[in-house]
């Protein structure tokens, strides 16, 4: 399991909100985790903002 997927459990909510500010695109159905689905969710994020995957894990990794 990465550092990431444990941050994402941890706090869902918190990140939620930060990722929102960060990428303004991002909406609740662009957002929503489920357990064991992180690669998912930063495929949608992905798409949403045009960053690639190791940049929306390193901002993840920071909060």
């Amino acid at each position: 399991m990465s550092a990431t997927s444990d941050k994402l459990k941890g706090n869902w909510n918190q990140f939620k909100g930060k990722l929102k500010q960060e990428y303004a695109d991002l909406t609740d159905d662009d957002l929503q985790y489920e357990e064991g689905q992180e690669d998912e969710l930063i495929g949608r994020i992905q798409e949403k903002t045009g960053k690639a995957k190791e940049e929306i894990k390193s901002f993840i990794d920071k909060l």
